[in-house]
């Protein structure tokens, strides 16, 4: 369709939400179905209501949206906005004088202030000022208390307004369920302001309509989440504990400054440096934990209100106004990242439980693989016997793999009489399935040698046919080929020139096509079809693979540059307003999981979420989980805490963007923190573009899809800001439109999009939609444009997800942590020492980089909040940490071979101080425990490898860091390996005692040799010494100890498996330790002189 043709378009109605007075909508429907345009019953003149018509692109025509009004409800809404609505006065010059839109001219005004006690007469509440300052939480305590009820002394006039319902659903605005249930406290029944207080009954004085209590069935209007504090009984003591250890910390110090030891001056100064810097870094680790909060999610709500049992007025064809949701699985390495994982991980998104037609599936190929190009085919097909079977019985979880493989009973919770039988046909499947995946790499090799000799042979019979020299040898390419007998377009195994992992084409290839909107019912059991589907939706979402353009010549900025490009092919294809990025080895573990984020975008104050972060939950890891693979301290405590602030840090999977976000604009409205710790805020509008020179750079705003004031001008920065891509620059304004939230939901001066506007039918894709899309994941496109540096994910670093994360945030953008009760999505992670080691190096040397940048947090905007700053400054400030880790380290060891210690002497104050940090420090663990929902193994495990990533990777971290930011040296790192399932007897952690060398060992197992060396020597330089001083060597032990501790699991990964190490090992590793010490004794001895054949043991 053509971009000026407006013969044809859809029409909607939005009727308000039933409520306990509502009125007829017999009207509505008779204005609709005689006038054949929208009709929104009674509503607000002064909003844009607006009809949606979403036109996508087509042969030799532009993307873009249309959205008009028609000349006759211009006209009516002109004339309810200059009109007084007084009954009998048709005095033209009027104005809303309340915040409910009621238009009345002066004189009517006077004299409803001075005869009705000022009252406005469209929703019977008394006159007030409005105020400028919208936001989505109370700005006081004095507004989070319920309104009371009018009096009832004005008599029948008054007893109209006795619901709270009415006084805020009038002729002129839509009912905000919301703001009732806020100003009510959210409660139902007795108590609520829709029932009579004590001592008074329904009946007197009151209407007929309100004989009964009101109807509460309707539960489209409710919200969608709630927020639930940590209760007070354990918050309160968790905040009031840190402050009492920040005091205990003040003061050890203090002390420790003012009581320096004359004896060891070099290890004073060393053991208060490291000690001030700790207390420095666990204050800006404990700060923004001060606000945690939970959150739940009602996906009944959710249903009801975006997805009608049947047709409507809303909604013709029934079909669900949910928004689309592009689903992006990145992979690099068809080695690395086993074929078979990333199938079942695309299984698990197309078997989501979220509207087929709603749902895109991208898989970006970096390494642009045939083994991978194969394996996604074969995902297609194999997928339209998996999701209806996943459909039809229920099936959690819906990866393949990870079903199959459960040890639960598969009985449990099936109802249908032919679910073993569809079950054994399907493992069956599957079974073949993996056989034909896993062995794609040796047939493919063994396709391309046989097309390869062919093409040998026919250049050898041409060569002859041509009389040509015989001994010249024929320069044959060692080309991939493609089952259809062509050639690969990506990368060949040999590498050649233009088919190499950096040199290769960009290409797209659809695998499975959009689906129609209304649902497809299958077959019963013949043999095409293994199992019953006759009341099974058989459709299946678009799966589209992408391989972006790779040169020699450019810099692809690795991940984010492949993400930035599904970005831009995605928006011309599908155009999702919504976006869900997932590894590879990231399955979706919960089918609702959609769902669950997407109650947060739609809900009330939505429009300001850039972001819902998921927590990252892992497959495949020993029980003593002996590296803290879960990492369940930070992904159940820090990050629950940032959700109180403003939002968790977006950690690279398993999270939901809005897009027009990640495009880098503005939020809608905004909040400014100013003076010390952001106590002054400031509220700002964002909506409506004011740009001034120098804030051209520093704000984009969104362009409205129903604003065509400046569209010129608004056009050719668009363009250069994203490319000169007309289908992708008129995508982004329907992508706007399709983010917004309801009308009744929308914040104030925002856009809003009327209910059923995103029940319509996708365009089908064409062939120059798909040409479009293979031009912008060209290369060259991105030059001389904003993407990396502030569209899409932001390039210049190695954790490309925290910086992206920040920059929104930045904005005045917040972010949500979703908690599910059911695991959203799983992953795996590496068990291994090496790789976990290589793993927590590449996350350090990121940090470094966003410390030495201009994304560090001390550069932040004040629309981001004052904690939020602290712990974005932890971010780029812990592997500094490391350095003075490592010095404290060494330093029971340098006391106990000098016979030294860190204090004078212990005395009773050190120890009381000591007892107080370390018992206030157990306390705070205690109670995060508690809030938090983790064990004490898991905050144990994470304090070990805290100490054993601090004294391995994050001090390579930082000296990489540096070399980078001062000589410019470039950081590359290898792909993490992703482990494919076990097969049938063999070790599941088989990884886990494998040992694999690397630099990164050395200083663990330096500290390790040099403690228990150290003790060795305190021990006998105490015990030979004619003077012993048991309690520095005490103290010098008991802080040896404390480091060997930590270190532990490091010592028993060198070790590997149980029994593979002999005992051998362990005597001479004694006897070595024991020659050393009696060698330092001897170059070192004790002070005094003991006859040493008198010996006696203390």
């Amino acid at each position: 369709m053509s971009k000026e043709s407006t013969d044809e378009f859809v029409a909607y109605t939005v009727h308000i939400p039933p409520t306990p007075d509502n009125r007829t909508i017999a009207d509505s429907q008779d204005s609709l179905v005689g006038s054949g345009r929208k009709s929104y019953g009674v509503g607000n003149p002064s909003d844009g209501y607006i009809k949606d018509t979403i036109f996508t692109g087509g042969f030799n025509s532009v993307t873009k949206a249309h959205v008009r009004k028609s000349l006759e409800e211009e006209e009516v809404m002109r004339k309810c906005k200059t009109m007084c609505q007084m009954e009998g006065c048709d005095e033209k010059k009027a104005e809303a004088k309340c915040e409910c839109g009621y238009v009345i001219c002066r004189e009517c005004y006077l004299d409803c202030v001075g005869i009705d006690g000022g009252y406005c007469p469209g929703c019977k509440e008394s006159y007030k000022g409005i105020s400028d300052d919208e936001s989505d939480e109370p700005k006081s305590e004095a507004k989070d208390q319920a309104n009371p009820l009018p009096s009832r002394g004005g008599g029948g006039r008054m007893a109209k307004n006795f619901s709270l319902v009415q006084s805020f659903k009038n002729p002129n605005q839509d009912f905000d369920h919301n703001r009732w249930l806020f100003e009510t406290k959210g409660t139902y029944g007795y108590g609520n302001a829709l029932w009579p207080s004590d001592g008074q009954e329904f009946g007197r004085g009151i209407d007929d309509r309100s004989m009964n209590p009101p109807d509460f069935s309707d539960r489209r209007n409710r919200p969608l989440t709630r927020k639930i504090g940590i209760s007070a009984a354990i918050i309160s003591p968790y905040r009031l504990l840190m402050v009492l250890r920040l005091g205990a910390l003040a003061c050890f110090l203090t002390w420790r400054i003012s009581h320096p030891n004359h004896d060891a001056m070099w290890l004073w100064i060393m053991s208060v440096v490291c000690e001030v810097w700790f207390a420095i870094s666990w204050l800006l680790d404990q700060l923004p934990k001060l606000c945690p909060v939970k959150r739940i999610t009602d996906l009944t709500i959710l249903k009801e209100r975006f997805e009608s049992s049947g047709p409507n007025l809303r909604n013709p064809k029934g079909l669900s106004d949910l928004p689309g949701i592009d689903v992006f699985v990145s992979t690099a390495d068809a080695e690395k990242e086993p074929p078979l994982v990333t199938a079942n991980t695309i299984l698990s998104i197309l078997a989501v439980d979220y509207p087929v037609e709603k749902v895109a599936c991208y898989l970006s190929d970096d390494g642009g693989s045939l083994v991978t190009f194969e394996a996604l085919a074969e995902a297609a097909s194999f997928a339209r016997i998996w999701v209806p079977f996943c459909k039809k019985h229920d099936i959690e979880p819906r990866n393949p793999e990870s079903y199959f493989g459960q040890k639960r009973d598969p009985l449990k919770n099936k109802v249908r009489i032919d679910f073993v039988r569809d079950r054994r046909r399907v493992k069956r499947e599957y079974d073949e399935f993996k056989v034909r995946i896993n062995a794609l790499p040796e047939s493919i090799r063994r396709r391309s040698d046989a097309y390869n000799t062919q093409q040998e042979l026919r250049a050898k019979r041409k060569q002859v046919e041509l009389g040509e020299d015989l001994s010249e040898p024929i320069k044959v390419p060692k080309a991939t080929w493609m089952s259809d007998g062509t050639h690969w377009h990506g990368t060949w195994s040999s590498a050649e020139e233009g088919h190499s992992r950096g040199d290769h084409e960009g290409i797209i290839q659809i695998m499975l096509v959009p689906p129609n909107a209304e649902p497809l019912y299958g077959n019963e059991v013949d043999e095409k079809n293994m199992i019953d589907t006759t009341d099974v939706d058989v459709r299946l979402p678009m799966l589209v693979y992408v391989s972006r353009e790779k040169r020699p010549s450019f810099d692809h900025n690795k991940k984010a540059g492949a993400m930035n490009a599904l970005v831009r092919a995605s928006a011309i294809m599908s155009n999702g307003a919504f976006i869900l990025n997932l590894d590879c080895d990231h399955y979706i573990y919960n089918s609702l999981a959609m769902r669950e984020g997407m109650c947060f975008m739609l809900d009330k104050g939505g429009d300001r979420i850039c972001y819902v972060q998921f927590p990252q939950r892992f497959e495949g890891i020993d029980p003593n989980d002996r590296y803290a693979n879960h990492n369940t301290v930070f992904f159940d405590v820090s990050m629950r805490a940032l959700d109180g602030l403003q939002g968790p840090m977006y950690v690279g999977t398993g999270c939901i963007f809005r897009r027009i976000a990640l495009y880098g604009f503005s939020p809608p409205r905004a909040t400014e923190h100013h003076g010390w710790f952001g106590s002054r805020k400031t509220r700002k509008l964002l909506r409506k573009p004011n740009i001034q020179k120098d804030q051209e750079d520093d704000e984009m705003f969104l362009p409205m899809i129903d604003e065509k004031d400046d569209e010129e001008v608004s056009r050719s920065l668009l363009t250069k800001q994203f490319g000169n891509s007309v289908p992708l620059v008129d995508s982004i304004a329907v992508a706007e439109f399709g983010g917004r939230l309801l009308h009744e939901l929308r914040g104030k001066g925002c856009q809003g999009r009327p209910a059923g506007s995103l029940a319509v039918q996708r365009e089908p894709l064409d062939a120059s939609a798909l040409a479009e899309a293979v031009g912008v994941i060209s290369c060259y496109y991105e030059d001389k444009t904003e993407w990396g540096k502030r569209v899409g994910w932001i390039y210049g670093s190695i954790t490309e997800d925290v910086v992206t994360g920040y920059r929104m945030h930045n904005r005045g953008w917040r972010s949500i942590y979703c908690v599910t009760k059911r695991d959203a999505f799983r992953g795996t992670a590496p068990i291994n020492l090496t790789d976990r080691l290589i793993q927590v190096l590449r996350w350090a040397t990121g940090s470094v980089e966003i410390f030495f940048s201009r994304n560090n947090a001390l550069f932040a905007s004040p629309r981001m909040k004052f904690l939020q700053r602290v712990a974005y400054f932890n971010v780029g400030m812990y592997p500094f940490t490391s350095i003075f880790l490592l010095v404290y380290c060494i330093l029971p060891a340098l006391s106990l071979f000098s016979g030294k210690f860190i204090v004078q002497s212990l005395n009773v104050t050190f120890l009381v101080f000591l007892l107080a940090i370390t018992t206030t420090l157990c306390m705070l663990a205690l109670l995060e425990i508690k809030w938090s929902g983790i064990t004490l193994h898991d905050w144990w495990r994470n304090e070990q490898f805290w100490l054993i990533g601090g004294t391995s990777a994050h001090p390579a971290a930082v000296v990489q860091g540096l070399l980078k930011v001062i000589a410019g040296v470039d950081i590359s790192f290898t792909l993490t390996s992703k482990s494919a399932a076990p097969d049938d007897g063999e070790d599941e952690f088989a990884e886990l005692y494998e040992f694999r060398w690397t630099v990164l060992m050395i200083p663990p197992i330096t500290i390790i040799l040099i403690n228990m060396i150290a003790i060795a020597v305190g021990t006998f330089r105490t015990v030979y010494s004619p003077f012993p001083q048991w309690s520095k060597l005490l103290g010098g032990v008991f802080f040896s100890f404390w480091v060997l501790s930590h270190l532990y699991p490091f010592a028993k990964g060198l070790m590997g498996k149980r029994g593979k190490v002999p005992t051998i090992v362990f005597l001479w590793s004694a006897l070595i330790c024991i020659v050393v010490s009696l060698i330092a004794v001897y170059i070192y001895p004790p002070s005094g002189h003991q006859d040493f054949s008198s010996f006696q043991f203390p």
